[in-house]
């Protein structure tokens, strides 16, 4: 059956590959509603999104003959020459002549639907360029020329309309209609452009955000990427002189919350869910120069909690797995925890390796990468692969949880159901903490409905520069972190330390350290304490 549906699918695509390069097709998506290049936006407002070089080019500089006809230009390489966002990289003093060859020539070699140039996500990109580049793209120069730019930009935008429910990706979506509402402010078009954009806006974030504001996926880097996205397009509302949206204001209020709580409130990357280190910095100064400001003061928020006060953190995925749509990037660490001391990671998740690699991807996802219970070396959700991306098949629900957070005491309680299939069990968790002396106090319970003994292991892992080293009586592991030091301590189980990757760092992995408990469950309620204290 699963041949039958692949041989079905790729039948079909063959046939609407056919349809997208006929002359019908181009004739449809070629009808022009103005010619009239009426608002400009400033390229600065996409500084959020950009990394400008600080090393301006001129367009001089490349050989403008041949830009188009490198036929063994790599994958990635020719992604960024049609995409044009390198055209944010060049002198403004720039020939404007000669940046305006370039755009002609690539109309010459691609007026017509082509698969590569005309992806889906390198079109929407090529349009907010070319408009955002306008001083470069557009201006000084004759009507026909114009006429034959307002031309193109209109023709590839009917192509993002008519392709973009087929988009698989749900941030490619975004970025297609930040492109057709920019045409739409550009040629002043409410009814073809406008109202279409703003629409499907509307029901893209109706059906991928929660009741709070908060991505379904649970996608920390995702919510960021909806944010400065919904500021770009609210700011081009503005320096257009048309009225925002409500939906738009009100959208980014709540992701703005959002941003405060996994950011702003505590200024470092957690590692759940397809997060990495980042650096947002760059993006907190674009808010602070328009003006926007973002508050929450919650405990609790998107599956997150987060404590902390002037010297420490701790964070906890206390969240249900989203739906197998928006798992993804989703990864199995329920109840897993982070700590946080003067600024420096203590105990840190291992992070997110991208689908680049696959095996990297799924040892990323596995709980083993988080700092929780493991059961039998399974991690407590399973995924399966479509199209080298794993999507959860069997995920699983928090079943209580309850938090105190007081000046001189802390306490998370969850539990999840992730191990209640196969092993009859739910998982427990307790993290205490006790500000004055420093400690904190953990309480892992597996409880069985069905009473087999398990092999279990619970890791913490650590970042890889900080230092682990076990006692000579083998009851306490030591952790430098820079000039502090600290206790790990766990009674009646096995603590050993082991060696394995760290994928906090986008694109990139390297060896780091992790201390685990180890042990057999032979009880019907297990009750596994560990400590962790400063010295």
């Amino acid at each position: 059956m699963v041949y039958i549906n692949r041989l079905f699918f790729n039948f079909i695509n063959r046939i609407r590959n056919i349809y997208l390069n006929s002359n019908f097709y181009d004739r449809k998506i070629s009808k022009i509603y103005s010619n009239n290049l009426i608002y400009k936006p400033s390229p600065h407002l996409l500084s959020s999104l950009i990394e400008y070089q600080k090393q301006k080019f001129k367009i001089e500089d490349f050989a403008l003959d041949e830009i188009w006809d490198n036929k063994n230009i790599s994958t990635k390489d020719f992604k960024r020459l049609n995409n044009f966002y390198w055209f944010f990289s060049l002198d403004l003093k720039s020939s404007k002549k000669n940046t305006q060859s370039i755009l002609k020539n690539w109309i010459k070699y691609n007026s017509k639907y082509n698969e590569e140039s005309w992806n889906f996500d390198l079109t929407a990109k090529r349009i907010i360029a070319w408009l955002s580049c306008h001083n470069l793209t557009y201006s000084d120069n004759n009507e026909n020329y114009k006429n034959n730019f307002n031309k193109i930009i209109q023709k590839q935008t009917n192509h993002l309309i008519n392709e973009i429910n087929r988009s698989k990706l749900i941030d490619d979506k975004i970025i297609g209609c930040a492109s057709i509402i920019l045409v739409g402010l550009c040629y002043q078009n409410q009814n073809k452009y406008l109202s279409y954009g703003l629409n499907l806006l509307k029901k893209i974030s109706r059906e991928t955000l929660d009741n709070y504001g908060f991505p379904k996926s649970r996608n920390i880097k995702q919510l960021i990427f909806y944010l400065k996205y919904f500021i770009l397009i609210r700011e081009w509302y503005k320096e257009s002189q048309i009225k925002v949206p409500e939906h738009i204001d009100e959208t980014i209020y709540y992701l703005g919350q959002g941003y405060a709580f996994i950011w702003q409130n505590i200024n470092f990357d957690i590692l759940f869910n397809g997060n990495n280190n980042s650096d947002n910095d760059n993006f907190d100064n674009y808010l602070k120069r328009l003006g926007y400001k973002f508050k929450n003061e919650s405990q609790d928020f998107g599956g997150y909690v987060i404590l902390k006060n002037k010297k420490v953190c701790l964070t906890m995925d206390v969240g249900s797995t989203p739906i197998s749509t928006f798992s993804k990037d989703y990864q199995s660490g329920a109840l897993s925890i982070e700590i946080v001391s003067n600024g420096k990671k203590l105990i840190t998740n291992c992070g997110y390796s991208k689908k680049n690699n696959i095996k990297l991807n799924k040892l990323s996802k596995s709980t083993a990468a988080h700092n929780t219970l493991v059961i039998d070396d399974n991690s407590s959700c399973k995924f399966d692969e479509v199209d080298e991306l794993l999507f959860v098949r069997k995920g699983l629900k928090i079943l209580k949880k309850n938090i105190v957070y007081e000046k001189n005491y802390w306490k998370i309680n969850a539990s999840h159901d992730g191990y209640k299939k196969k092993y009859h069990t739910i998982h427990e968790r307790e993290i205490e903490f006790f500000p004055e002396q420093t400690t904190f106090i953990g309480r892992d319970k597996i409880i069985k409905k069905i009473n087999k003994n398990y092999k279990f292991d619970i890791r913490f892992h650590v970042e890889p520069d900080v230092k682990l080293m076990k006692t000579q009586d083998n009851k306490s592991i030591l952790i430098q972190l820079e000039k502090e030091g600290w206790k790990f301590t766990c009674d009646n189980f096995d603590i050993n330390i082991d060696n394995g990757l760290y994928f906090g760092n986008k694109n990139s992995y390297t060896n780091n350290q992790n201390i685990f408990i180890s042990g057999i469950s032979n009880n019907q309620i297990e009750n596994i304490k560990w400590e962790i204290k400063r010295i």
